[in-house]
């Protein structure tokens, strides 16, 4: 892959990193990631995504915009109120850069068409706002051995982790195997929107630094945030004997 002049102009800051150069960028335009769910998190995570000039995104959500989004989910106006978020979004992508492969899905992610969206993506971004849809992502991508990327947000907190299945390891399921008795998410609990805007940030970050081999990541691990005390603290995720994923 050669890159033109008009694209070391547009990622020159990026290049002159001694640990990216014209190669590390090479693999982000060569890249493929699917962002699931548009939303506090998605937002950030996609901006991010573009503006590093990777190849191929999917995004997926089946959501409208309505009013309560715009104080977090920062892609939207209140123009897009009613609007579906991935038509949207596929339009802002396309105005920031139409050298990026966009594919949409406006559809609910289920166990019936997990396989048929999955198919053509490497890394997998999990910024979904339920257990159910977390659980599944999971267990696929464990099945087909993808890298994982998943991140929630709740009130003042985030959680951060990153999973590869192409190695041994825990999965999400052992880092918790069932879901808790109340639904926490920001529909119920609400959500601090610097934290959103943090976390998917943190999410595009662990994705590039995956594109690029970088040793340093978060594999197996789970970074959470605390908004309120301005922290960041890291915990191991092991393996759980019972996972019913046999990691």
């Amino acid at each position: 892959m050669k890159i033109n002049l008009s694209q070391f102009k547009r990622f020159e800051k990026q290049i002159i990193l001694k640990k990216i150069g014209l190669a590390g960028q090479k693999k982000i335009f060569s890249a493929n990631v699917l962002v699931i769910g548009l939303g506090g998190l998605g937002c950030p995570l996609v901006t991010y995504l573009v503006a590093s000039g990777v190849g191929k995104i999917g995004i997926v959500d089946f959501d409208k915009v309505e009013i309560s989004n715009l104080n977090r989910q920062t892609l939207f106006n209140p123009s897009d109120i009613g609007k579906l978020k991935v038509k949207q979004v596929k339009k802002i992508i396309n105005k920031m850069n139409k050298k990026i492969e966009i594919i949409s899905f406006k559809k609910k992610l289920t166990s019936k068409n997990i396989k048929k969206i999955f198919s053509n993506f490497d890394i997998i971004c999990d910024g979904t706002d339920n257990y159910n849809t977390r659980y599944l992502i999971n267990d696929y991508c464990v099945k087909s051995k993808k890298i994982l990327i998943s991140s929630a947000i709740s009130k003042f907190d985030g959680q951060l982790m990153k999973f590869n299945f192409k190695k041994k390891g825990p999965c999400y399921r052992c880092f918790m195997p069932s879901p808790p008795d109340f639904e926490n998410n920001c529909q119920t609990e609400g959500i601090f929107s610097p934290v959103a805007g943090i976390m998917g940030s943190l999410q595009a970050n662990e994705v590039l630094k995956c594109i690029l081999n970088n040793k340093n990541n978060l594999t197996n691990q789970v970074l959470i945030f605390n908004s309120l005390k301005t922290e960041f603290r890291k915990s191991k995720i092991a393996i759980n004997p019972k996972c019913i994923n046999k990691c």
